[in-house]
């Protein structure tokens, strides 16, 4: 039996990890830590929709053996919480299950690719590594390929995901075409079912995101959706067919499976609705971080699937569930204030404040900084005990101070 069993390989679970460790470690306790996830890596996601995403990585055991979590590489198929136990399939197809005292699923969330579109095999997406390398490997194989749509590339969903990959295209195509002459041959289309772009977003950082998107000669198809993919191209719901060699898909989002076996109320992502301390409620023992956690924060808001909320919701998990297993007092979620940074390409970024997302800046200025927090901020220490320890504070800020002027 381990003391606490951590399910998932991202950041959550691997901020869990560490939490629930330096808490054991801060009162001399001798209980175990297990990690289980099926990579061996921990995948910097945020990072999937830039150039040469097969490096975006950082090896698990880098961060969790220097402060004795144990990891188990398999994948988690099952929970049992009345008999908390949770089966495991190895990677040489063996199934065991593993027994626990307390438990953080933090198994994160998965794109949901459409089942029934007429040539979904042909769509690509950046929702895992495996993915955006795949993705990575055909724009580098463009040129080879048949000359009606080549550099063409259509975008489904006008979301952040799909706003972010979109305005990296353009880039990407074009260090692709550019040597081959064909540079004025680049063209992104972005379809989106609703009226409006990043609808989600809200109408806050709409003008920056429509500017960036003139400036970089990204298309937009609103009100669209996609009807079928052919070798040829996209069809679309209005019966216009898009020369394109090049189909990605970043619309919709849903939680780990492994949420439904879990007795408790879920909301319509299929994340587990949590307490202030990020228990599930009726559920003895077991908590949830990251993607499969809708927790409270803020006033009446529930945390984003996002890597914002992940890294904190493990830090304040794994804290909550090692005392809780020793006893002491749980400690509420209080995550930094709600901030999103939106890249835009070559034409820059936007940064905006608050649930209703108030522009702060635009251009160059947010540029760097959802550089910093790709590049640095996101990315845990590794081989160094004490400074993985130390972040691993629930205390400490998830951003660290920026210096920007106006945008």
């Amino acid at each position: 039996m381990s003391d606490i069993v951590i399910l998932g390989g991202g950041f959550a679970a691997v901020w869990s990890a560490a939490a629930a460790a330096r808490l054991l470690r801060q009162q001399g306790a001798d209980r175990t830590v297990t990690l289980i996830a099926p990579g061996d890596d921990l995948v910097i996601r945020p990072r999937l929709y830039e150039a040469d995403p097969a490096t975006m990585r950082v090896p698990l055991d880098d961060v969790l053996k220097p402060i004795g979590v144990e990891r188990s590489a398999g994948t988690a198929t099952a929970v049992d919480t009345e008999r908390r136990r949770v089966t495991v399939q190895g990677r040489d197809g063996d199934v065991s299950e593993r027994s626990y005292e307390r438990l953080v699923l933090a198994t994160g969330s998965h794109l949901v690719r459409p089942d029934r579109l007429p040539g979904a095999e042909r769509l690509h997406d950046v929702d895992t590594i495996e993915a955006a390398a795949a993705l990575d490997e055909h724009l580098h194989a463009l040129p080879a390929g048949p000359a009606d749509g080549r550099f063409t590339a259509v975008v489904v969903g006008a979301g952040f995901t799909g706003l972010e990959i979109a305005t990296e295209l353009v880039g990407r195509l074009r260090a692709v075409a550019a040597p081959h002459g064909a540079e004025d041959q680049v063209r992104v289309v972005l379809v989106e079912r609703a009226d409006a772009l990043g609808p989600e977003l809200g109408p806050g950082p709409r003008p920056a995101i429509t500017a960036a998107l003139d400036e970089l000669g990204v298309e937009r198809r609103l009100g669209t959706s996609l009807s079928a993919v052919t070798e040829q191209g996209a069809e679309l719901s209005d019966g216009v067919t898009i020369p394109a060699r090049t189909v990605v898909w970043t619309a919709g989002v849903r939680a780990s499976r492994l949420t439904e076996d879990v007795p408790a109320e879920r909301d319509d992502l299929g994340r587990l609705l949590t307490d202030r301390f990020l228990r599930v409620p009726g559920v003895p023992g077991v908590y949830a971080a990251g993607d499969t956690a809708a927790a409270e924060t803020e006033g009446d808001h529930r945390t984003m699937p996002s890597c914002q909320h992940a890294l904190p919701l493990g830090r304040f998990a794994g804290h909550n569930v090692a005392a809780d297993l020793l006893g002491l007092p749980p400690v509420p979620f209080a995550p930094d204030p709600y901030v999103t940074c939106l890249d835009l390409g070559s034409a820059g970024a936007v940064f905006t404040t608050g649930w209703d997302r108030r522009v702060q800046w635009t251009g160059e200025t947010a540029k760097a900084r959802k550089r910093t927090v790709n590049e640095d901020w996101i990315y845990p220490p590794t081989n160094d005990a004490d400074e993985i320890l130390r972040r691993a504070d629930y205390r400490v800020s998830t951003r660290r101070p920026v210096k920007a002027g106006p945008a």
